[in-house]
């Protein structure tokens, strides 16, 4: 597997238990992260649905081995990564999210997750070559 898999497995996991959490649990899940709630579940159990499907993308292009499908490759994990946090990062520094300190704390802590398996996943990619 090596550390291209390591790093693809990390980053599904991630996703996965986000996703998980937010599809079958969004209002407890966002209750426990201290979060912004909105006005119904919907866009939280649509995001830990989208999740999903980018943990998938990526178990997929661990597995695929140079056959024709593949998934979401390190490319668009890079992509999805820093889109998110740096979108994320903008959020927070903005300061119009009203939310408890234990919410900022997890979302800055998500911030620097996303980026610091972008800056791993880049790496990988430069070393690979």
């Amino acid at each position: 597997m090596g550390i291209y898999g390591a790093i693809l497995i990390i980053d599904a996991a991630i996703n996965l238990a986000l996703g998980l959490g937010l599809l079958f649990f969004p209002d407890a899940v966002v209750e426990l992260l201290g979060i912004p709630r909105a006005e119904s579940a919907f866009y939280a159990s649509i995001l830990g649905a989208v999740l999903i499907g980018i943990a998938l993308a990526l178990v997929i292009e661990l597995r695929r081995n140079g056959r024709k499908m593949f998934g979401l490759g390190l490319g668009g994990a890079v992509a999805i990564n820093l889109c998110g946090g740096l979108a994320l990062a903008v959020w927070l520094i903005s300061g119009e999210l009203i939310i408890p300190w234990r919410g900022r704390i997890f979302l800055w802590t998500l911030v620097f997750i996303l980026l610091a398996v972008s800056g791993a996943e880049l790496l990988v990619q430069s070393r690979k070559k």
